[in-house]
């Protein structure tokens, strides 16, 4: 017997960011058939609250350092003031949302960035996800709306990529469906031609993907994102797409799609 579908939905923070940008998707969203689960960050938003409160927002890579401060000030802002908000949104398109960290029900649990090189504070990899809480918040008939926050068990909460968290859960939910993952942001999908917004290339697998990394296509701030996609492809995802909001549709095709 197939498995029933399942749709992972990733927003960055341009889309947080521009109201009239939320408000087009969360309609697109609204409308996507079947079940589904969003998950969105919130750093812009973060760094804007930071800085009204005097805090000083410090990156090293594009990664945020994330002292006791800053913690309080991402749980805030994610968890409470850009959830809830994205939540109240959906609820308006009649989609019966949860907002959730993955404390809550023991959905995410992650362990503590060990110190390398650089000491990255309270920020958590993932280790775990708890698929079956998940389901049964599915099965009664809830979207789940997940901020980029996890816990380590013992109490402490902890700032984690978005997009990893997007990738465990669809690893996670794999179990019990046939998961596919939407990354949403700014570009129309991987491009050709970095300045070419119509140089999609349309569909990538493992093969083409080495030899775009040999030609030099995929680099940057594209490649820990498509060794992400890779990644949890080999762990039970079916397909994943990047693109803008409107991949979402059924009229445009014209968007990335990757598969083993």
């Amino acid at each position: 017997m197939p498995k029933e579908k399942l749709a992972i939905v990733k927003i960055g923070g341009n889309i947080i960011e521009d109201d009239s940008l939320l408000k087009s998707f969360l309609h697109i969203f609204s409308g996507l058939e079947g079940k589904k689960i969003l998950v969105h960050g919130g750093g812009k938003r973060a760094t804007s609250v930071a800085s009204k409160l005097g805090i000083e927002s410090k990156m090293v890579n594009g990664r945020r350092i994330t002292d006791a401060e800053t913690l309080e000030v991402i749980t805030m802002v994610y968890g409470g003031l850009v959830n809830k908000n994205i939540v109240a949104k959906l609820q308006a398109l009649n989609i019966d949302a949860i907002g959730l960290t993955g404390a809550d029900a023991n959905t995410i649990y992650s362990e503590k960035r060990p110190v390398k090189d650089i000491d990255y504070g309270f920020v958590g990899d993932v280790k775990k996800v708890n698929h079956q809480s998940v389901d049964k918040l599915i099965q009664a008939g809830f979207t789940p709306v997940f901020c980029a926050i996890t816990h380590d068990g013992h109490g402490q909460l902890l700032n984690t990529n978005a997009d990893t968290i997007t990738s465990q859960l669809a690893v996670g939910m794999s179990r019990i469906y046939e998961t596919t993952i939407y990354y949403c942001f700014e570009l129309n999908g991987v491009l050709k031609d970095i300045n070419d917004k119509d140089s999609v290339i349309k569909h990538i697998n493992s093969a083409s993907y080495s030899t775009l990394l040999k030609e030099g296509i995929i680099a940057e701030g594209m490649l820990p994102k498509l060794e992400n996609c890779f990644d949890a492809l080999k762990n039970g995802v079916e397909t994943i797409n990047l693109g803008n909001t409107s991949m979402l549709t059924k009229e445009n095709d014209n968007f990335t799609r990757i598969t083993l």
